[in-house]
């Protein structure tokens, strides 16, 4: 299975900040598997946008993660590896 890669922007509430996020996705040919967008804050003061992508090496993804703080509207960019839960043989164990 190939690693799925989760990215958390959170921008200034700009009308060209979704764009250029999924912009910095679409110059290395990425189409991602989800993103969602929503305006958080009082008054809506902030942008959050997640985005999870499949198929990236660490590396890789570590090159978006920078390219995405470099955009201007950007505050913080926070990247993790999604890890998959690996039950037991015994029917008692959960994740």
């Amino acid at each position: 299975m190939s690693a799925v890669f989760c990215f958390s922007v959170h921008s200034e509430p700009s009308p060209s900040a979704l764009p250029r996020v999924l912009e910095v996705f679409a110059h290395k040919g990425y189409v991602p598997d989800r993103c969602h967008s929503r305006l958080e804050g009082r008054d809506g003061q902030e942008l959050s946008i997640e985005v999870q992508l499949a198929g990236l090496e660490p590396a890789e993804a570590g090159r978006l993660a920078k390219r995405l703080a470099r955009i201007v509207t950007v505050n913080t960019v926070l990247w993790s590896e999604k890890k998959q839960c690996v039950e037991r043989s015994s029917p008692s164990s959960s994740c």
